[in-house]
């Protein structure tokens, strides 16, 4: 698990680095310079040439050490200080003095030298105003320059918090970064100003991290065994729980298959689709295992009967928006005790219902994407977008649900939990079907005990790690959604095989 701090947080965190446990400003910034010289010189980095810009702040000190250990080591070395020399924070100014008596060629304006590398040490995380006039031009002039962009922390204009950039942005092909990968360097389009990303331990403490609801966190693959249930010797299909899907209307079979599909995949025992009497037979064509129950109008008695067979329902996937489907919705949201996954045509139904969520601990879990969300808040999807977190955190906070926002960064929030940030998967995700599968992940850990809140994360990441894994078979361009929940089942076959026995 890593955290993913915005740039107050990482402040707090050298804060009470430095004064609760005792390391010195200056030590860090050594240890920052040392090894971003380090990650440079291991990423083949042409270092011949190099101009670093630096700014005012500790990032522009970060900036001259980096600047003084070239220079050292032999390569020949510029550093434009761009800042305002009144203030300059302390550290910068002693990081400057000790550069220029090193012998570092010091300057005060960007000249139009060849340059093997560009350094950016302008502004770290802690901007958060647009940059203009003097500083607007040097960043545009950076960019410009031929040679490696290689950025300190952060590039600089990219918003440590949301991934904007605030007017304009230095465009590195390298961000190395200090004790955590920023939240602003995983969010759009930040990411993409940010290059390949490396992070270093330079000895911050992540402590003031833990359990702070506003701090995020995110996965890696390694994570995996820890996450997903594990399978007992003894043990049967009901051991790993009844799914029941209600999906699937009249020419939306393909909805039904891929969520059924995707549960059994991911290791529930025993599942039965609830759905229109049309996909019947194409439906035990295309997955037998599964039982298939049908209906021709809004039937209260058999729904029941599902609810009290099934432990986990999974409602919405290609459902439609039929009064029967209102129907179903409606009664399932009321009645139901156990998890359940609302998804798709369920999220647009419940949207105009969202008193059925009523109750703090429901243990529902919604799976809307931006539109989708932006239907159940009553807001645009550019307000979303800029307010994702605070939104997510308003939403779960006021009905008590466990909200998967689905976009390039998925994030699950719960009122009581840190919000889960996903940085797995890729383009080739972006297909029809794709959210079914999901759907059914969630839905298939679900019935294998998971608590609503993990299930969702991990089945996040699992779905993500999918996409992976179909991708290097299919490419970018031809991988469907059926080929995610063979990724899945790729992805878990291979976590298996690593977790400890």
């Amino acid at each position: 698990m890593r955290y993913l701090p915005t740039g107050e947080w990482m402040q707090k965190a050298d804060e009470y680095t430095i004064k609760e446990i005792g390391i010195p400003s200056m030590v860090l910034m050594e240890r920052a310079a040392l090894g971003t010289v380090d990650v440079m010189e291991k990423e083949r980095i042409n270092l011949s040439r190099t101009l670093v810009v630096c700014g005012s702040g500790n990032n522009g000190g970060d900036g001259f050490a980096i600047a003084r250990l070239l220079k050292e080591k032999g390569y020949e070395v510029t550093a434009a200080f761009i800042g305002r020399e009144a203030s300059m924070s302390p550290d910068c100014r002693h990081q400057l003095k000790i550069a220029e008596k090193c012998g570092v060629s010091i300057v005060t304006s960007i000249n139009k030298q060849e340059y093997t590398s560009v350094v950016d040490a302008v502004f770290g995380v802690g901007l958060n105003r647009d940059i203009t006039g003097a500083y607007q031009e040097t960043i545009e002039k950076m960019n410009s320059l031929p040679g490696q962009k290689i950025a300190v922390d952060i590039p600089s204009g990219i918003c440590s918090a949301t991934g904007k950039v605030l007017g304009v942005s230095f465009s590195a092909d390298l961000t190395v970064t200090f004790g955590c990968e920023k939240l602003g360097c995983i969010l759009y389009p930040g990411h993409m100003y940010a290059g390949k990303r490396i992070t270093i331990d330079i000895g911050i403490s992540r402590k003031p991290f833990r359990k702070e609801p506003s701090v995020c966190y995110t996965f890696d693959k390694q994570d995996l065994p820890e996450l997903i249930p594990a399978r007992k010797p003894n043990s049967h299909k009901g051991t790993y729980g009844k799914v029941l899907m209600i999906t699937g209307s009249k020419g939306m079979s393909g909805a039904a298959y891929l969520s059924a599909k995707a549960a059994y995949i991911t290791g529930a025992g025993l599942i039965q689709i609830y759905t229109a009497e049309e996909n019947r037979v194409i439906l035990q064509q295309l997955l037998p295992e599964a039982i298939i129950c049908t209906y021709t109008e809004y039937d209260e008695e058999t729904l029941h009967k599902l609810l009290e067979w099934a432990d986990v329902v999974c409602i919405g996937c290609g459902l439609g928006r039929s009064n029967i489907a209102e129907s179903l919705v409606v009664e399932v949201l009321r009645t139901v005790k156990f998890p359940c996954v609302i998804d798709a045509d369920g999220l647009n139904i419940l949207s105009t219902h969202l008193e059925l969520l009523g109750g703090r601990e429901r243990p529902f879990i919604l799976t809307p994407h931006m539109k989708e969300m932006s239907e159940l808040l009553d807001c645009t999807i550019p307000e979303l977008v800029e307010k994702r977190f605070e939104k997510a955190r308003e939403f779960t906070d006021r009905y008590g649900v466990v909200c998967t926002m689905k976009d390039a960064r998925t994030l699950v929030a719960k009122w009581d939990r840190q919000i889960f940030v996903n940085t797995a998967g890729n383009s080739s995700m972006a297909k029809a079907g794709s959210g079914d599968v999901l759907a059914g992940v969630i839905a298939g850990l679900l019935s294998q005990g998971l608590m609503p809140y993990e299930a969702a994360v991990c089945g996040v990441y699992l779905h993500a790690c999918g996409g992976d894994e179909a991708r290097e078979v299919k490419g970018s361009y031809s991988t469907l959604a059926e080929d995610l929940i063979t990724g899945v089942g790729t992805c878990l076959k291979k976590t298996e095989e690593n977790m400890v026995r």
